[in-house]
């Protein structure tokens, strides 16, 4: 079992820059890959970011490569999300998840986070 709290939400101005974290419990989260997953109002949950249990590859929705970057501090079971040249379509709840196997599909993991609100202004 893993549970994962999201924290660094908030509201921020068009351009701007947010750092989101992920704390993960137990003794396992190397064991995991990790992903961040986002979903706006009236709409499905999409996938943004993941990394590899060892962080050695990483995965990227194509609307956040280059502003977006994933990473994780297996030692502090912490995964992150720094959030670069946001845009007001980057207003969404953000998810953190963990699973075996990761990468891009939201099926392929098996815990999630309560979500952490990231509001971007025009």
């Amino acid at each position: 079992q893993v549970q994962l709290v999201e924290s660094g939400g908030g509201l921020v101005q068009a351009g701007g820059s947010l750092r989101l974290s992920c704390a993960a419990s137990g003794r396992t989260f190397s064991s995991y890959a990790m992903g961040w997953f986002r979903q706006a109002p009236g709409k499905e949950r999409e996938f943004v970011a993941a990394i590899s249990r060892d962080g050695g590859v990483l995965y990227y929705a194509d609307s956040v490569k280059g502003r977006f970057t994933i990473s994780r501090d297996n030692a502090e079971n912490t995964v992150y999300l720094q959030m670069n040249s946001l845009k007001p379509e980057d207003t969404a709840v953000y998810y953190c998840a963990a699973g075996a196997v990761g990468r891009t599909s939201p099926l392929r993991y098996d815990y999630w986070g309560q979500g952490t609100q990231v509001t971007v202004s025009s």
